[in-house]
């Protein structure tokens, strides 16, 4: 590992787990990412030592609202929004995608058009249906390219038009790991007047989100899969925050963000995931001091989250090509999605493949056995593997992050070898 990277796995008590007397290999994080040592410690010193509800007049109660803004400020830089009021917690993404959902569609008729992807997971696709159907508003999909598993951006482009009321894509895939060129396709939704809304929470654990540059409307993205605990978080511009029906009981705040925080919220994973935002920016700190670069006032946590990925994403990148190269050598594995080296900038290392002779069950419960954890399935990216007719059977799932290693990836090809 190179850089700020360096120390990262000692930080993961998860990562000292043994399976038959070999360490456990955690290519799950797709489906959620271990944590380190301070997430844990965090949640527990807040409901220890600070638990009560918000609004109160009182010390722990006051120390909670505390912790609630600290956690806004941290997100925000996370996500690269400017005004940390904009940040909104929910239970998960799929929850909050279906609130915005229902309240955007208040504003739909019928004749109104929601573009949605192939390619994308059904938490960002069946909200919109299910809200387009209830307005009676016409939902189209944007095709895939079969043989990378990219989007037909020209498919797109003809499905806009002046009828396109919202344009929902995610940033990455979950299945196949291809990236969105959600900037571009975001000046193309707002040319006709649509709004953009956006899935990180396969992005998030891997490069950089900048809500402020993509110019996006929404963004969603959920905290256990960068190295927190089960928490969703929501970026909307503050016109749509504050004008758009809210649905919640009475007489809750109007305020942002709480008009769009149903029920008490779960202060001690919020706690949790301002944990793992710092776990990130001391990963980047220790790049930016070997990269001798100061940041401007007021900027230092942003700074240090860009340099942390820049490190994540050099060195991901580097594993994923490793992965890539042996999966391509067995002839009985078949790779979905991209595998060009030249290309992997396109992607991130969320690699799934099929295997001639056996199921993806089986692989992954053999691999399983083996004490090499991945998945199979579809992973709710439902519309993909049924565009690219892999149902029911779907695919193996490698999710690489930083804190794995080469020498885990080489057990994984090698354990893949003894089925060619």
């Amino acid at each position: 590992m190179s850089g700020g990277l360096l120390d990262c796995r000692s930080q993961f008590p998860a990562l000292t787990r043994q399976i038959d007397g070999q360490p456990a290999v955690f290519f799950d994080g797709p489906a959620g990412s271990q944590v380190p040592h301070r997430v844990a410690s965090t949640i527990s010193n807040y409901l220890l030592n600070h638990n009560a509800n918000h609004g109160g007049h009182f010390a722990t109660s006051r120390e909670t609202d505390a912790w609630l803004l600290e956690a806004q400020r941290r997100l925000a830089d996370f996500l690269g929004a400017s005004d940390p009021g904009l940040i909104v917690f929910g239970a998960n993404m799929t929850t909050l995608t279906f609130a915005v959902s229902r309240a955007i569609a208040t504003r739909w008729k019928p004749g109104d058009e929601v573009i949605v992807t192939r390619l994308d997971h059904d938490a960002n696709v069946t909200p919109w249906v299910r809200a387009a159907q209830e307005r009676g508003a016409t939902v189209r999909y944007v095709e895939i390219h079969a043989e990378d598993c990219t989007l037909d951006l020209d498919d797109f482009k003809r499905k806009l038009s002046p009828k396109t009321r919202l344009v929902a894509v995610g940033c990455a895939s979950n299945a196949v790991g291809t990236r969105n060129p959600v900037k571009e396709m975001a000046r193309f939704a707002h040319d006709v007047g649509a709004l953009v809304f956006l899935d990180a929470v396969h992005y998030a654990p891997h490069l950089l989100v900048d809500v402020d540059d993509w110019n996006c409307d929404f963004l969603v993205c959920s905290a256990y899969k960068f190295f927190g605990p089960h928490v969703g978080i929501l970026y909307g511009r503050r016109e749509l925050l504050e004008e758009l029906p809210a649905y919640k009981v009475r007489p809750a705040s109007e305020s942002l963000p709480d008009r769009w925080m149903t029920g008490t919220p779960n202060f001690e994973g919020i706690a949790g995931a301002a944990a793992a935002i710092d776990y990130l920016v001391d990963l980047g700190r220790n790049a930016s001091r070997l990269l001798r670069k100061k940041p401007k006032a007021g900027e230092q946590h942003r700074h240090d989250l860009i340099h942390a990925f820049f490190e994540i994403a050099e060195y991901e990148r580097e594993l994923g090509a490793r992965l890539l190269s042996g999966l391509t050598e067995l002839k009985q594995v078949k790779v979905w999605g991209i595998t060009d080296p030249e290309r992997l900038h396109e992607r991130v290392p969320t690699i799934s493949f099929t295997h001639k002779k056996l199921s993806a069950k089986e692989i992954a419960s053999q691999l399983g056995e083996r004490g090499i954890f991945v998945w199979h399935g579809n992973f709710y990216a439902l519309p993909l593997t049924e565009a690219l007719g892999l149902e029911p059977e779907g695919m193996v799932r490698v999710g690489l992050l930083h804190y794995n290693t080469a020498a885990e990836v080489d057990r994984l090809l090698t354990a893949l070898r003894e089925w060619e």
